[in-house]
């Protein structure tokens, strides 16, 4: 046998049924009676959102071309929607419900023990917490005026008196005058000229 004979280029084998590939069966067009494959979708209408009918293209434009989203609402019901579509069909709450700083201040209220629903607290988070507040009094100062004091070596409860007391005490231990002309000291000099007139802009010089 001559496996280099012409006769071989020509020989064509088909797939056996094992191998051959099935094709794809298209959906059927949804309308009674119709044979073509449904291609195109077509809404199914009010209370079936996000569902669709597969028709074929001829049937899609006659579906389209009779279709109504609103077929069989009353006036009532037509006010009603076009009321909601001003804000996009979203929920909405009066003034102050449900509200970010509402929800906090109800947070902040169960917390401190002061109200809201019942919560179990088998570590005494909400105890600690409150007793670590009443440790801790809230100060009557601002951060920028606690550092300021801080610079100078005050806290909280210094009042007028005491601040320029300590800020002409400060002044003369750092000047390079009080220091034989040595001007190593003149940053710490700086910060605390700069936290006295940041207490005076705050009023409590």
């Amino acid at each position: 046998m001559n496996f280099n004979s012409r006769l071989f280029d020509s020989i064509r084998i088909g797939p056996s049924e094992a191998e051959a590939v099935d094709e794809p069966v298209a959906t059927p067009c949804d309308h009674a009676g119709c044979r073509r494959a449904g291609e195109f979708r077509a809404p199914k209408g009010r209370g079936r959102e996000g569902q669709f009918f597969l028709f074929c293209m001829e049937h899609v434009k006659a579906y389209n071309a009779t279709y109504n989203y609103f077929q069989g609402m009353n006036d009532e019901a037509l006010a009603a929607y076009a009321k909601q579509e001003e804000i996009g069909h979203r929920p909405t709450w009066k003034l102050g419900v449900n509200s970010r700083a509402a929800r906090m201040a109800q947070r902040g209220r169960v917390a401190s023990g002061q109200g809201g629903p019942e919560v179990a607290d088998a570590f005494d988070i909400f105890g600690a917490r409150r007793a670590q507040s009443a440790a801790q009094p809230e100060s009557r100062v601002g951060v920028v005026a606690r550092k300021a004091l801080e610079t100078l070596g005050l806290d909280d409860s210094a009042d007028s008196v005491a601040i320029k007391a300590r800020y002409k005490e400060l002044v003369k231990r750092f000047h390079p005058d009080a220091n034989g002309g040595d001007r190593s000291r003149e940053g710490t000099l700086q910060e605390i000229l700069k936290a006295y007139q940041t207490l005076k802009t705050t009023g409590m010089v």
